[in-house]
């Protein structure tokens, strides 16, 4: 079987979808059975991507055509056919949400989450509008459709009328490289960071859906905690808001922004943290938490989206929004110890149950069936 995986986003983002695409190619490449071929194309017209090689694959870099004229042609014209820059497949993967126009071949799409949907006000207009136009249509036109949790299957399938039966709930991994660094690596990471006090942590995208300026307030309800408040994330849309609420906050001087985090660094953080706390309205997996249990960390968490169902028993999980509560309940989990040991033992057995392997394995499986 010949399956052609769109890697534009593998090539070009670091995190999110990216991630997502980069580690899914290169786990099915190691798994693919003597038959199975991987054809990945991907757009480089100006020769900036950042390819990789795998075995039983063939990268396929279109330079003849920018990626940004083939995007405007499918908005406007739904024209040129996809396959025209990719070559023939027996199937076609877009891991990006959206189906590009393709001649009459089988095609499975990734719909991460809905959160467009639920909350539109929280992302980039122009995407929402994007995504209202077509998403529909994808929905329509793909054999199957792939999710990353059930709570987002049903999302799907109540905001685009789809039947279950075509949407596969298939879990994201969590790497190798995300557990407890030893002692040395972590005060290394620390210092360099300089991050010299005990802290909490949260990671992830500065923007409105991450509801950061609840958890600052949440922060500034523990006055009785003498460390500091680190965010580890780049900068996404509307974050101006989220840094005035910070610079606001009559605790500013104990927040920290880190802005973007290497994977490298992001295990010795985690490890280093008197706990994990995200406060976030929506999320259709959520890596940080899962990473953070993964590292040993005890993870303090909303039930926004799907959280609930891949945190498990794994997390203290809060439920609703008084800033006195959330700071009632990290305050349990920095002192009571038992409680603390607790959620690290159930936070590392949940983690250890998401494996890119069988991410991979359940996407073939997928494959497979809508070939056959």
């Amino acid at each position: 079987m010949k399956v052609c995986i769109d890697i534009q986003s593998a090539v070009t983002q670091r995190a999110g979808v990216g991630r997502y695409t980069r580690e899914l190619v290169q786990h099915l490449a190691a798994m693919a059975e003597p038959d199975d071929r991987f054809l990945l194309p991907y757009f480089d017209f100006k020769g900036n991507a950042a390819p990789f090689e795998l075995p039983n694959a063939e990268l396929k870099a279109v330079r003849w055509c920018p990626g940004r004229i083939a995007q405007l042609a499918w908005k406007t014209l739904r024209w040129p056919p996809y396959d025209v820059f990719s070559g023939e497949a027996d199937l076609y993967h877009f891991p990006n949400f959206i189906i590009p126009p393709l001649r009459r071949k089988k095609a499975i799409v990734t719909i991460h989450d809905m959160s467009f949907m639920a909350y539109p006000h929280f992302a980039e207009e122009g995407n929402v509008r994007y995504l209202r136009r077509h998403l529909e249509e994808t929905a329509k036109r793909a054999d199957a459709i792939i999710t990353i949790s059930h709570f987002s299957a049903r999302e799907i399938c109540r905001y685009l009328d789809v039947s279950e039966s075509r949407v596969f709930p298939v879990y994201l991994g969590i790497a190798d490289r995300f557990a407890r660094p030893d002692s040395e690596t972590t005060a290394r990471v620390l210092a360099d960071c300089k991050l010299d006090r005990p802290y909490l942590l949260t990671v992830g995208t500065v923007e409105p859906r991450k509801n950061i300026p609840f958890l600052v307030e949440a922060f500034e309800q523990l006055k009785d905690f003498d460390g500091d408040l680190v965010i580890a994330g780049g900068y996404g849309w509307k974050y101006e808001p989220v840094l005035e609420r910070i610079r606001k906050s009559p605790r500013a001087e104990s927040i920290r922004c880190l802005g973007y985090t290497s994977d490298e660094q992001l295990p010795s953080l985690y490890a280093g943290a008197s706990a994990f706390v995200t406060t976030s309205h929506y999320e259709g997996f959520g890596f940080p938490p899962v990473e953070a249990m993964a590292c040993g960390t005890p993870v303090v968490s909303s039930m926004g989206g799907s959280l609930a169902e891949v945190l498990g028993d794994g997390a203290l999980l809060i439920e609703g929004s008084s800033a006195e509560d959330w700071a009632e309940q990290i305050r349990r989990v920095l002192g009571d110890s038992a409680l603390r040991e607790t959620l690290i033992h159930r936070g590392r057995n949940k983690a250890a149950s998401y494996s890119w392997a069988k991410t991979a394995k359940e996407t073939m499986d997928v494959y497979r069936r809508v070939a056959s």
